[in-house]
């Protein structure tokens, strides 16, 4: 019996990359550990040092590239490496689709416990031109007022890495960076010290309605006003104007004054044009608020909602619910092709947004509620409700227990469940699969291009459904 780890802190190996974690780090395996290491991607075969280790895994940070992977390109950012976004820069953009299959297929077979996840995984759905894409961006500031610091934090710090071009964002984001930019060094405005709590400017935040040409641009600050606000309005009518297709249709100011990291406040005052933008996805308007949650990738977002209700099996007949619905993007599209759909979401201001994208749809089919899934799924199920379908599409950490509990009793013959996680998606489907739930196809869809995140649609069907 081992009593302690295999390797440890110090060792020295030739380690062979042939895997990402889903936080972007090379996978390599050593003395019947796995090992993790940055900066390198599978192919690689490179030289590392151990600098943690336990029973199970090691930590490593590499120290020489002994052998590149034929699939190493070279990164297109001058601060890759710096920024703490865009970790697989380096690795070729289809040998980054093939790895975040591999992602999912390795989460649904070692935690999901799915015996044919190499059959049932497809393809990733990626993208034709992987730049760009990123409507909506939220950008640090820091430095000084002679000499603001606007970019992304550092990997693992609040450390800001100055840029004025990001290629994975909308180009609206960067005519709006270097408005503001200017703004401050025109005016004197002084960027948020986090450390101190002095300043004002604390982010930029930026949204855009890629098929409209909307743009919202917002200040996070620590006062009630801005200085010379008109001025700050009249910049970035013209910098936005400068990219095509594109106009400043909302400016607005969120009034964050808390040590935290969290960063919009919650107080937001309109300063200039409308209190919302609208984005349109699968042929639907969607109004887009300061605070409302919204996929940041619109062409791949229609992509993922395309693998939901092709997971969903809808045929006109079926009663569909939707759990944690958000703003009713996904109920909307499903309404098209249900008989009746209904929208749970305990947020009431995403509740008030569904209600009024539903609206503007002419859809009459969908019913949004708020409420807490767990506790409005049973009340209805008394009452004799039942679904055919359910979609569920949690946040980062999965659905919680009691909800697929109640799922499961509701006894829907199909269930769709949209992923940001691959593992916390795994763990459900071993949970659903004790109430006879399996999974019969995943698709992992490529919504961060040069990222590790992956999502995913899963397809779970209940044993003896019609």
């Amino acid at each position: 019996m081992q009593n302690g780890p295999a390797l440890r802190p110090g060792d020295v190996l030739a380690l062979p990359i042939d895997g990402l974690s889903q936080d972007g780090r090379g996978v390599g395996r050593a003395d019947g550990l796995v090992v993790f290491a940055d900066g390198l991607v599978p192919g690689d075969r490179a030289r590392v040092r151990v600098v943690r280790a336990t029973a199970r895994h090691a930590e490593a940070v590499s120290e020489r590239l002994l052998e590149p992977s034929p699939d190493r390109v070279a990164p297109f950012c001058p601060v890759f490496g710096r920024c703490g976004g865009c970790a697989l820069q380096a690795l070729d953009y289809q040998a980054q689709l093939r790895a975040k299959r591999r992602i999912v297929v390795d989460a649904l077979a070692r935690i999901g416990g799915v015996a044919d996840a190499e059959a049932v995984v497809a393809e990733t759905r990626g993208m034709a031109d992987p730049y760009g894409y990123r409507a909506k961006v939220q950008l640090p500031v820091s430095g000084t007022a002679a000499h603001p610091r606007i970019g992304f934090f550092a990997r693992g710090s609040h450390d800001v890495v100055d840029a004025d071009e990001c290629r994975v964002q909308h180009p609206a984001g960067d005519a709006v960076r270097a408005a503001v930019r200017a703004w401050m060094i025109a005016h004197g405005v002084a960027p948020y010290d986090e450390r101190r709590g002095t300043g004002l400017v604390r982010h930029i935040v930026v949204r855009v309605g890629a098929a409209t040409g909307e743009v919202m641009a917002g200040i996070v600050a620590t006062g009630a006003s801005l200085p010379a606000a008109d001025d700050l309005a009249a910049r970035l009518r013209t910098a936005v104007a400068g990219v095509r297709g594109m106009a400043l249709a909302s400016l607005f100011l969120d009034v964050n004054r808390a040590r935290t990291n969290v960063v919009l406040g919650g107080d937001v005052r309109i300063l200039a044009g409308a209190p919302s933008i609208e984005e349109r996805i699968g042929g639907l308007r969607f109004r887009i608020s300061p605070l409302s949650f919204f996929q940041v990738n619109p062409a791949q977002t229609e992509v993922l909602y395309a693998a939901a209700v092709e997971a969903a099996g809808l045929t006109g007949r079926e009663t569909a619910y939707d759990l944690y619905c958000g703003t009713g993007t996904i109920a909307l599209i499903l309404a098209r092709k249900a008989a009746r759909v209904v929208g749970i979401e305990s947020v009431a201001a995403a509740v008030e947004d569904a209600k009024a994208n539903a609206a503007a749809n002419g859809i009459a089919n969908a019913e949004f509620v708020c409420g807490e899934a767990e506790a409005v799924v049973p009340e209805r199920a008394v009452r004799g409700e039942r679904a055919d379908v359910v979609v569920v599409d949690p946040p980062r950490k999965g659905c919680d227990e009691r909800l697929l509990r109640t799922v499961a009793g509701m006894a829907p013959d199909r269930i769709a469940y949209v992923s940001c996680d691959p593992a916390t998606m795994a763990r459900d489907a071993a949970r659903l699969a004790q109430d006879g739930y399996r999974v019969v196809s995943a698709t992992p869809v490529d919504m961060f291009p040069w990222t590790a995140h992956v999502e995913c649609v899963a397809r779970l069907e209940r044993e003896g459904a019609r």
